[in-house]
């Protein structure tokens, strides 16, 4: 049986707005000095919550884990479509509003639910021939993207205040909220964008249970090593 150390499993960050998961990743290996470091699931840099960082043999999980089921909860603004389907991109369209209230906003999300090809964004970190989408959508360069099978457990507005509306959605890995947002848009013929995003869920795990980025770089290696979810606790979450 291999002998893990108190650096071998995983530690739950709250990511703040701003960062990409990358920059959190790097931040931690860095400040600790720890070589191996990874994390289960890419935010975007504007969202916010639970990130899973992976430590020295926790890495050789951050497969199973990124696979787990998601539950997000952020704001979408209806009249207005960017070209990156949340707030970071520019405007591509602007149009009335339908008026509506959160019942009926809700009979269109419940549309949503189940089993969907979905078509993932331009501005995205999938590669094509080695080079990520948002490079070439960088240089006004868009490309065909294959659609992808994901499912949406549930979807539903909890707060509509013309043009928001506040959400908490259930889906499996690879889902893009950001695509939800801009489909949901076309479906009511108005447009919409993410404005918010916030992880709360990652399979077993809760951003309730998470640290702050700037908690955990004010930590030291004893107080770090307290927070960290062993390896074996870690391969049966």
């Amino acid at each position: 049986m291999q002998d893990f150390t108190a650096l071998d499993g995983a530690i739950l960050i709250d990511k703040p707005s701003g960062p990409t998961s990358h920059d959190v990743v790097d931040a931690i290996r860095r400040r600790f000095g720890i070589k191996k470091v990874g994390h289960c699931g890419t935010l975007d840099p504007n969202a916010t919550g639970l990130l899973i960082i992976v430590l020295g043999r926790g890495t050789k999980l951050s497969e199973r884990l990124m696979g787990d089921d998601k539950v997000y909860e952020g704001t979408m603004k209806f009249g207005e479509s960017t070209e990156s389907y949340d707030s970071d991109g520019e405007l591509t369209g602007s149009l009335p509003v339908p008026p509506m209230t959160l019942d009926q906003l809700n009979e269109d999300a419940a549309t949503f639910i189940g089993d969907q090809m979905q078509i993932p964004p331009m501005v995205s970190a999938i590669k094509k021939n080695g080079v990520p989408l948002y490079k070439l959508a960088r240089k006004g360069i868009e490309i065909e993207r294959e659609p992808r099978l994901i499912h949406i457990y549930n979807f539903r507005f909890t707060d509509y205040t013309e043009p928001l509306g506040k959400f908490k959605l259930a889906c499996t890995k690879g889902t893009y909220i950001r695509s939800v947002a801009h489909d949901l848009g076309n479906k009511l013929g108005c447009g919409a964008h993410l404005t918010t995003l916030r992880r709360a869920v990652s399979g077993k795990f809760d951003v309730a249970d998470a640290i702050t980025l700037d908690a955990v770089m004010n930590l030291s290696g004893a107080e770090l090593e307290k927070r960290v979810i062993p390896y074996l606790k870690l391969a049966v979450a």
